[in-house]
């Protein structure tokens, strides 16, 4: 049997229409659906298949992506008993790895994630908050460039490690923008403002922990069946104390995705990714092992193929 490792994608894999196949070809997905729109308050059917612009707004973001991968991981999970030697999402997908150990029902997830939204809005509104993405630079240099911009007063910080070449930053707008010729500069071949209005993994969003770790602490089961792989520190945990601590330090520290990957891979023999294939794009920059993507009923179908 193959040894195989659960991946789950983050902000940025989310588009109008994902889940609509599991949704018009599953009982179990459309039941999943009703069941997190009674739980929250709002229509997701309408956030995911109709024309909207609340998709973009990372308090309905965040719980449509968990939402659509927990779809495909029940699905999947139903038809094929494989379990995985660990799970590990990049940034919200850390809470979609959770919840499918066991540690978080998957309507608590959902709600913990929306309020996660709603936390993180609130902690930058005012902040003129973004983050941009840069190509073509190593890690030690931007971590370089930033550290000696931010002794200069600048709100800059490395937040997302996603590949080899390819860092994204979280800050001050104002301040990345007028980083964008520095990195020119030092090599990037793109620096480019991401659409967001929120400073991921970096210290503007310290505000909006206390109340995170309340949430977790109320929704939160020590009940573990596979490891988790931290963002924080690229290994894994396995107890609600230590997911408490680490999604709470998740909110202001970088996603260490690539150095996960490379963390794990020796242990499997393939990537599963769960509603996205965003991450199946890096880990190709990553790793020599194969990931294999579950969007829809017929890529369902492929992988169960596999096993």
């Amino acid at each position: 049997m193959n040894k195989t490792l659960f991946i789950f994608p983050g902000q940025g894999s989310q588009k109008i229409g994902m889940g609509k196949d599991f949704y018009d070809n599953s009982s179990l997905a459309k039941e999943m659906i009703e069941q997190a729109s009674t739980r929250v308050g709002f229509d997701f059917t309408k956030l995911l298949f109709e024309e909207n612009d609340q998709l973009e707004q990372t308090e309905y973001t965040q719980p449509a992506i968990l939402l659509v991968s927990l779809i495909a991981h029940r699905l999947f999970t139903e038809a094929c008993k494989v379990t995985p030697v660990a799970v590990l999402g990049h940034s919200l997908g850390e809470f979609s790895a959770l919840s499918t150990t066991g540690a978080m029902d998957y309507l608590d997830a959902v709600e913990l994630v929306h309020q996660r939204g709603v936390l993180m809005k609130q902690a930058c509104e005012g902040i003129n908050a973004g983050m941009m993405a840069l190509l073509g630079l190593d890690d030690a240099r931007v971590e370089e460039i930033t550290c000696k911009e931010r002794e200069l007063g600048k709100k800059v910080w490395a937040a997302n490690y996603n590949g080899d070449g390819q860092i994204v930053i979280a800050g001050n707008k104002d301040d990345l923008s007028s980083l964008e010729p520095l990195f020119k500069e030092a090599g990037a071949k793109k620096a480019v403002l991401l659409p967001m209005s929120v400073a991921s993994h970096c210290p503007l969003l310290s505000s909006a922990q206390a109340n995170l770790e309340g949430y977790l602490e109320k929704w939160l089961k020590d009940a573990f069946a596979m490891p988790v792989i931290s963002n924080v520190t690229a290994t894994a945990y396995q107890s609600k104390d230590e997911a408490k601590r680490l999604l709470s330090e998740q909110l202001i520290s970088p996603v260490k995705y690539k150095q996960s990957i490379l963390h794990v891979e020796s242990s499997t023999d393939m990537f599963i990714e769960f509603g996205g294939s965003v991450l199946k794009g890096l880990n190709k920059r990553i790793s020599q092992k194969q990931t294999h993507s579950i969007v829809d009923m017929k890529s369902l179908e492929e992988v169960l193929a596999l096993f």
